[in-house]
């Protein structure tokens, strides 16, 4: 996504891109100001997001924008936010908002807004992202998921396990429910691992699904009926 914010003589906000359903006064760019606004006198903005990744897709970009435009105001009006403050006022606009704040790996508790840096070492594989032509509620997906406590800690996994491994220790919960009702998602994940992919996984609560692989592949020859496609090194 691309997001310009700018001085105003009144507070205003376009899109372009992809179309966002609702109304647009809900958006979390909006609700970002106002937050900001409620404790900063703060002169009117406009604010222009040009939507590029998929909505109800599992990739986090309704998160991404509102941790954004915090960082965007926050160094407009020179309101000397720290990091730590950011995260702060990012977890009210939503549970995965303050993920976005420091952009590094992070493993997410509590309700995803306490972060612990994690190392993932992912260079030299080949990252491949597909989104179906489909929508996944992300409110839907969370009220069907069955969380499970696992014998061996996540952070453990990520640390101590080679990639090649983490298909038999680790698991996205939100398959089940989501598998159920969309099996069209199972089948992109079952053909990232017949594509040659390392490990594959459902992204959030989906929709989308990717791919990790150890060389390159070129998967529009085995997706070209999907919705989006992207694909590169990491």
């Amino acid at each position: 996504d691309m997001l310009e914010i700018l001085p105003s003589q009144k507070l205003k906000m376009e899109t372009s891109g992809i179309l966002i359903p609702g109304n647009l006064e809900e958006n979390v760019c909006l609700k970002t100001y106002h937050l900001l606004a409620s404790d900063f006198k703060i002169p009117p903005v406009h604010i222009h997001l040009h939507k590029i990744i998929p909505i109800g897709a599992g990739l986090g970009g309704g998160s991404a924008d509102g941790a954004f435009a915090l960082k965007a105001l926050n160094s407009l009006f020179d309101l000397k936010l720290s990091n730590e403050q950011l995260k702060v006022y990012a977890a009210r606009l939503g549970s995965d908002c303050a993920f976005f704040v420091d952009g590094v790996p992070a493993l997410g508790t509590g309700r995803g807004e306490v972060l612990s840096p994690i190392i993932v070492d992912l260079s030299g594989k080949y990252l491949v992202i597909i989104k179906p032509d489909m929508h996944v509620s992300t409110a839907e997906a969370y009220a069907n998921v069955k969380p499970r406590a696992w014998n061996t800690p996540l952070q453990k996994i990520i640390k101590e396990t080679p990639i090649a491994q983490w298909r038999n220790s680790l698991e996205n919960d939100f398959e089940n429910s989501v598998f159920e009702k969309y099996p069209e998602i199972k089948k992109i994940k079952g053909d990232l691992y017949q594509a040659g992919a390392v490990y594959a996984s459902m992204s959030g609560s989906g929709s989308a699904v990717f791919g990790i692989f150890d060389g390159e592949v070129d998967p529009r020859t085995l997706f070209s009926g999907s919705a989006a496609i992207w694909s590169g090194w990491v």
